[in-house]
């Protein structure tokens, strides 16, 4: 069994303004808007959102198979993932095109204005998954995370007819993403990771209540920031997970990727939802805390006592057995 995390592979650009952009914001002239921040700093970091996502799976102890499309610039990016046990074999490189770029900058709020160029991702469009699924086995899941659109579809699509159960991660697809688009990468999915703000714009754009998109996903994940995670099934009692307390907040980017890897790590070991969100929170804190999204290194002890401080001694129970491969 394996898992394919299907998504955008890219170099983060990542800036930090003092102030606030609400300060420099006329509400009724945004459709005339032209400003610029003067920026204190600049971090030029590895990301994307499956690699990122691959990354902590691989820090996890799993071999994740990270599916996308990138430039003849990944070779270093390649090297640093297979280094963390991260399976690069099926990523198909562009011969015209670089690997995609996204460009951030945060305020001193946390609130973030970013740009993404697609690059070599729009080729993504032209993986199939079956070649894969016969190189490394029966999935257990695939994640398809934020892509070419083209792309998501077609990994949705060819899961669905080939019965390969799916995560459905749209994420920042959602911001233009329309209606038939979104409803086509939600359909069927064996769960659905979104945060709060995504997930009104699922029930808008889609037109579903959240009764009729639980009536097609088995398991809504809903990201709360700070509060934690609410975690939804039709027929089921929802569960609320609170967030790791006591976090000292340095940068934002990448949060949601690591709350997705130890997520579906815990779900691949067989360990129930609960334990699933309490460590996708633990992991998530690794990368807030600072700059960069896969610049974090794991500690077994340290990483165990932290779980057991926040989330009780049969948290840490449930999780010790598998993490045999991090260091002491």
């Amino acid at each position: 069994m394996s898992l394919l995390i299907a998504g955008s592979i890219a170099t983060d650009h990542l800036m930090s303004f003092p102030g606030k952009f609400a300060d420099s914001l006329v509400v009724d002239q945004l459709d005339k808007i032209s400003v610029s921040f003067l920026v204190e700093d600049l971090e030029v970091r590895r990301g994307g959102c499956a690699a990122n996502i691959s990354f902590g799976l691989g820090n996890l102890g799993l071999r994740p198979v990270l599916v996308g499309a990138v430039g003849e610039d990944f070779a270093d990016y390649r090297a640093w993932l297979e280094r963390h046990n991260v399976d690069c074999d099926s990523v198909h490189v562009s011969e015209t095109k670089h690997t995609a770029r996204f460009v951030c900058t945060n305020d001193a709020s946390m609130a973030q204005i970013a740009s993404f160029y697609a690059g070599a991702m729009s080729e993504s469009r032209e993986i199939e998954l079956k070649p894969i699924v016969d190189r490394v086995g029966e999935p257990d899941y695939v994640l398809i995370g934020p892509d070419d659109p083209e792309g998501m579809l077609r990994h949705t699509d060819e899961c669905r007819q080939r019965g390969y159960r799916f995560v459905a991660d749209p994420s920042q697809q959602l911001a233009f993403g329309e209606g038939p688009l979104i409803r086509q990468l939600i359909e069927g999915a064996a769960i659905l990771v979104s945060n709060e703000y995504e997930a009104s714009l699922i029930t808008q754009k889609t037109g579903w209540s959240r009764e009729e998109v639980l009536d097609r996903v088995g398991i809504w994940v809903v990201t709360l920031g700070e509060k934690g995670v609410r975690i939804e099934q039709k027929g089921a009692e929802e569960i609320f997970v609170p967030a790791v307390p006591d976090v000292v907040a340095v940068e934002p980017t990448g949060v949601g990727d690591a709350f997705r890897a130890g997520f579906l790590a815990a779900t691949t070991w067989g360990l129930d939802l609960t334990r699933a969100a309490q460590l996708g929170c633990l992991l998530a804190v690794h990368v807030v805390e600072q700059v960069g999204t896969q610049e974090y290194a794991l500690t077994r002890e340290a990483f165990l006592t932290r779980l057991e401080k926040t989330y009780g001694p049969e948290a840490r129970a449930d999780v010790e057995p598998h993490l045999v491969t991090l260091r002491v």
